[in-house]
């Protein structure tokens, strides 16, 4: 496919998309900047992105693997707005700080990762109709990855976005989600603003320990 014909297949899909897509895609865009900036409205707004998601990967396009991701999403928002509201005893301080993994973190992280796309793979591929499940599971196991580490304000949950936004363009792209391909974009350039602005961070701290 050349260059002009993907800018008209872009043009010709954000044409047909529907409102609930653009709600969506507006929803996660707005949910990412909170996330970016450490703010705990990165879960309300993501949820309304996630259920909407759940609802359209699973009933539009045949994204079991996506479906089930985005349900996720939705369980693990509720569990991340819960840890990041949480407070210490006795002080107005957060309990939890954006902190960088160490080697034994990287290595449970990996694993997990690793686990999920074997799982999620075997189920798409012997128990649905999906036609990508290796791309499918490898996206829905990266996005598992970057939320768990997102809940407890991980650095690296950054990568895992990386990883996944890369994975999902294409992705989505060939479901014919063109303005949903598009949105990955979008987040793909904002997590890597976010991870060098949580990097920033954790070095600002450690320069007032």
């Amino acid at each position: 496919m050349t260059f002009p014909e993907i800018c008209q297949q872009l043009i010709d899909g954000i044409k047909n998309t529907h409102w609930l897509e653009f709600t969506a895609v507006i929803f996660g865009i707005v949910s990412v900047i909170f996330s970016r900036m450490e703010n705990i409205w990165v879960y309300p707004t993501g949820l309304v992105n996630t259920v909407l998601y759940t609802y359209m990967c699973y009933a539009w396009w045949n994204l079991k693997g996506e479906a089930s991701l985005n349900f996720y999403y939705t369980v693990m928002s509720v569990y991340g707005w819960w840890m990041w509201s949480r407070q210490k005893k006795g002080s107005s301080e957060k309990e939890i700080h954006i902190t960088a993994s160490n080697k034994k973190e990287w290595s449970m992280a990996i694993g997990f990762f690793l686990i999920c796309w074997l799982i999620l793979f075997f189920v798409l591929k012997n128990y649905t109709s999906s036609n990508v499940p290796i791309a499918d599971s490898f996206a829905s196991a990266s996005a598992y990855t970057a939320m768990w580490l997102m809940a407890k304000k991980k650095l690296e949950n950054w990568t895992w976005w990386i990883i996944t936004n890369v994975a999902s363009i294409p992705l989505y792209f060939y479901k014919h989600a063109v303005f949903t391909s598009f949105q990955y974009l979008i987040f793909l350039i904002l997590a890597v603003m976010g991870y060098i602005t949580w990097r920033n961070k954790i070095k600002n701290n450690l320069k007032k320990l």
